[in-house]
């Protein structure tokens, strides 16, 4: 059953499958919802994060939707066009006007009836090659919406006063506004001071190159991973001056006073904010937060927070899309790596971390590029299929994920690179660019199937635990286990202490759940590691 959320100049219109229409006041829209999810409706309404805050404000949760907007970011891809960006609280277009047009849209269309939005978008995924997926992934993406305005209502439990001391420990005390920390003034002195080439600009990375240089230190960039390969007595406190100060940056007294409030700390999750399907967050770096401070995560008194994480997701997921029945064998423990070892395909885990991560991203270089001819011997069907995703790409062609999520086209200059390439009097760099750009979006193509596969299967996990942890008694969200953090393979809810082994339990078999939502049967196992906990420092 479906009901549609239509708003209409006189109020809000709720229109039942045979076309019943009920029209209340936006005020009483609230009771009207609570009033009708006793039939377990799916909602269709034009945007989860605009519709569903002011009823959880009401106190009025709902179990399933269809979010117009995510769903037409979808098929715009599917098609090959521009994502509506227009969803706003305007009326709907008077009766006569034009209808929508899925394939036409743009920003300049007008407001129009959510009704005739839904009725274009059942008829695209119907017409789809494969209907059945596309409607499963409209599904687990409304459902990741719901998940995401409940996980910002909620809030990430958090203790402002662990974090000032967690910030004090590593920078030294609160500096006044626009100073630099003790700490950070400490390691600059002693960076200069073992240079020895007077005054360092250690904010200024193109000017470090230059001062570095003058030390005599070769160095094309001040990348971590470029410094680590330096021995030179600066590089440690410089090292550590760029961590701390990025804490301070992104993390620090000013982070503390803007996003922690009431002992919670609220981003906005932007559900399939990536062209994968990967999540972002709208302020407040929740994707991002450093270990440093993730000690401040703390349950409150009397709860714990259930800590799940999927052991090497994106291997599994590429065993799993490209049918490798000898990785699915080496991926059935906890440990796929130690699997792939087991195996005889490499000698050490690291090599077998390290060469899927080349399949995977497109690693071609160093030890990435040494084992992985011994990994496509051992595993010619994973191998493969991420090589001819990447060949697809480098043709221009689009790829698409398990469930039907489908890469953008490459753009008109790279189009108009290769064409150059390729006529008549064109030279070697014009060759040279080309190829590099072919083989760039190839890298793309081939993450692209494997990174929005698993972002398919993290949105059918967690819906999975949102349904096994649902009640709709009237207890408050946050009087009960609810989710409070998603970061890609990684979730987290807060429960009461006598409600763990539940909690526990929901995380596992809805992992299990997920593997054969988004794949049917198939051998590939998907574990996760559970760990309840009162600080998340404590989970790793």
């Amino acid at each position: 059953m479906h009901i549609v959320v239509d708003r209409r100049p006189d109020g809000v219109a709720l229109i039942d499958d045979d076309g019943a229409v009920e029209l209340v006041a936006e005020a009483s829209l609230a009771q009207a919802v609570r009033e009708r999810e006793v039939e377990h409706p799916r909602w269709v309404w034009t945007d989860t994060a605009q519709w569903y805050p002011p009823l959880l404000r009401g106190g009025v949760r709902v179990e399933r939707c269809h979010d117009l907007r995510l769903v037409d970011a979808l098929l715009a891809a599917i098609a090959g066009r521009p994502a509506r960006r227009e969803w706003g609280r305007a009326p709907a277009a008077p009766r006569g006007d034009t209808l929508f047009e899925l394939d036409g849209a743009t920003d300049a269309a007008p407001q129009l009836a959510a009704p005739t939005i839904w009725a274009q978008q059942r008829a695209a995924m119907a017409a789809h090659a494969d209907p059945a997926r596309l409607t499963l992934l409209a599904a687990a993406e409304s459902a990741g919406a719901l998940t995401a305005v409940e996980m910002q209502c909620a809030g990430l439990p958090w203790s402002a006063t662990a974090h000032d001391s967690l910030l004090t420990e590593l920078l030294g005390s609160r500096p006044a506004a626009g100073a630099r920390p003790a700490r950070l003034d400490e390691l600059a002195a002693e960076v200069e001071r073992l240079l020895g080439v007077g005054p360092v600009p250690i904010d200024s990375p193109p000017a470090l190159v230059a001062t570095l240089r003058r030390a005599g230190i070769e160095v094309a960039t001040t990348r971590s991973s470029e410094l680590k390969r330096i021995d030179h007595p600066a590089i440690a406190p410089l090292l550590e001056y760029k961590s701390l100060s990025r804490l301070h940056t992104a993390n620090g007294w000013n982070w503390l006073d803007e996003w922690v409030h009431d002992g919670r700390f609220r981003p906005t999750f932007v559900p399939g904010g990536v062209v994968t399907g990967r999540w972002a967050s709208d302020g407040g770096g929740a994707l991002q937060l450093p270990r440093q401070v993730r000690g401040a995560v703390q349950a409150d008194e009397g709860w714990a927070l259930v800590v799940a994480d999927a052991a090497q997701l994106e291997p599994r997921i590429l065993a799993a899309l490209s049918g490798d029945a000898a990785m699915a064998r080496a991926g059935a423990g906890v440990d796929l790596y130690a699997g792939i070892v087991a195996s005889g395909a490499v000698a050490t885990r690291e090599h077998a971390k390290v060469g899927m991560l080349g399949a995977m991203y497109g690693g071609t270089t160093g030890v990435s590029a040494q084992v992985l001819p011994r990994l496509a011997r051992s595993f010619p069907q994973a191998i493969g299929f991420v090589e001819a995703a990447a060949r697809a790409g480098e043709r221009g062609e689009r790829v698409s994920t398990r469930l039907g999520r489908t890469s953008p086209a490459p753009s008109r200059s790279w189009r108009e690179g290769q064409e150059l390439a390729s006529s008549e009097g064109s030279g070697e760099a014009e060759g040279r660019a080309a190829r590099s750009a072919a083989r760039s979006w190839g890298r793309f193509t081939r993450n692209f199937v494997v990174q929005g596969t698993a972002a398919e299967w993290a949105l059918a996990w967690m819906a999975g635990v949102r349904r096994r942890l649902w009640t709709n008694d009237g207890t408050p969200l946050e009087a009960q286990p609810h989710l409070v953090f998603f970061v890609h393979d990684e979730l987290i809810v807060h429960s009461p202490l006598h409600r763990v082994d539940e909690v526990q339990q929901a995380l596992t078999a809805a992992a299990a759940d997920a593997g054969r939502v988004v794949f049917g049967d198939t051998p590939v196992s998907f574990p996760v590691t559970v760990a309840a906990v009162q600080r998340y420092s404590d989970a790793k």
